[in-house]
């Protein structure tokens, strides 16, 4: 099966930080020299063991009480991989978040038992659906000090249900918990009898998630082969990574931007010749005849084309504390290929808390909107929705080399 990608997300003391411990805690993935640290400070502060510890890298975001940065974990278990990603819960750290999504399968919102559904939760369920994340699970937290309330649960999972329609989550998954006693965390606990459901460690390992193997084929040089020395003087090689999609020998491929047509005559991988390369794979291809063909070309089968043009419309998630100015030029970078793009208009900004669309002349740091821009070469790509590995890219200041902006391209209509 497949490694998966999460996300935790949650209002600040929802408790990400002591889940993720407990998961990692209870499915006895902690390092002994770790655990041993853990019990050291138990003993000397007379405390049951902080778990929000095992992911608190940062003394600072202690002392203040929130996560300050995206921390990652990384365990496995007989049947799965996992990453975690713990986002910040403040919106002032929603470009933080957003970093942790963009790569993620699943996401998991906390909700405090007590509170219900808050703002920041829409907040946290708006901004993984954006980001394309197809399954959630929703944990409703410290179950425990709400004397494992059925009814409580049932409240909850209705006003999520109610605002469901908002997201493009195609699966959501409740389950009662308590990161803090263990409930339902990594067992099912006997204090939750009516809960029919799986235990999240169980939910996390079976979950079924899309892979970029089935997404349509796409591959962008990073780098030309050419050796130098007489013995390989005919050695042509065009090396990077298969973003999605498959690739073999014999497929008949379209160049980009040249839109020459050609046969893939040999794949390598480790210096190895394979017949089928998938998406993941780090590999150099080599083509029938001499093209010219550079670093940035995009490499697509002649059946699968991609979206082509100079003027695009796409989500813009603003990371600098310098405003987006409209009319400037920046550097837009889609992976390995470089082109000058201006800010053309910002057609709307999305206020994530109230769920609605405003007409603006600003953005600023953290904000998320829909604009449109255009480059000075044509850019060849899809829409974030449709493929996310080739329907993103960076938007740097040409003047101080930072990146300002992640972008989830649209379809142009």
């Amino acid at each position: 099966m497949n490694t998966l990608r999460f996300i935790t997300a949650g209002n600040v003391d929802d408790g990400k930080s002591t889940l993720i411990g407990r998961l990692l805690y209870d499915s006895d993935s902690i390092h002994t020299d770790q655990l041993g640290l853990l019990q050291k400070q138990t003993k000397q502060e007379g405390v049951d063991i902080d778990l929000s510890l095992i992911t608190d890298g940062l003394r600072a975001e202690r002392e203040q009480g929130i996560t300050i940065d995206v921390a990652y974990k990384y365990f496995s278990t007989k049947k799965r991989k996992f990453i975690i990603a713990d986002a910040p819960g403040h919106e002032q750290y929603t470009r933080n978040m957003i970093t942790g999504a963009s790569n993620s399968d699943l996401i998991i919102l906390l909700v405090d038992a007590r509170k219900g559904i808050t703002t920041q939760t829409k907040r946290h369920a708006s901004v993984g659906s954006l980001m394309g994340i197809k399954k959630a699970i929703v944990a409703i937290n410290k179950i425990d000090l709400v004397n494992y309330s059925e009814s409580i649960y049932n409240g909850i999972k209705n006003d999520f249900e109610a605002i469901k329609s908002e997201l493009q989550f195609d699966e959501i998954i409740f389950i009662p918990v308590s990161a803090l006693a263990g409930d339902n965390i990594v067992q099912k606990s006997e204090n939750t009898p009516w809960y029919e459901g799986k235990a999240l460690l169980e939910t996390l390992e079976e979950i079924e998630v899309p892979t970029s193997e089935n997404l349509v084929s796409r591959f962008q040089v990073q780098w030309v082969i050419r050796p130098k020395d007489e013995e390989n003087h005919d050695y042509r090689g065009y090396a990077g990574l298969v973003l999605s999609g498959s690739y073999k020998v014999n497929d008949t491929v379209k160049i980009s931007p040249s839109n020459m047509e050609t046969k893939i005559i040999k794949i390598e991988r480790n210096l190895e010749q394979i017949e089928v390369a998938k998406a993941g794979d780090n590999i150099v291809l080599h083509f029938d005849g001499n093209i010219d063909i550079s670093r940035g070309d995009s490499v697509v089968k002649a059946n699968e084309l991609i979206i082509e043009g100079t003027e695009i419309k796409t989500w813009i998630s603003w990371l600098d504390t310098t405003d987006l100015q409209i009319g400037k030029t920046y550097t837009l970078q889609h992976r390995f290929r470089n082109v000058r793009a201006k800010v053309l208009e910002i057609n709307q900004k999305w206020n994530i808390n109230d769920w609605e669309f405003s007409q603006t002349n600003e953005i600023k740091l953290n904000d998320i909107a829909q604009i449109s821009i255009k480059t000075n070469q044509p850019l060849f790509y899809d829409s974030f929705l449709t493929n996310p590995k080739s329907g993103n890219a960076i938007l740097i200041d040409e003047t101080t080399c930072t990146t300002v902006g992640a972008l989830m391209f649209l379809e142009n209509k």
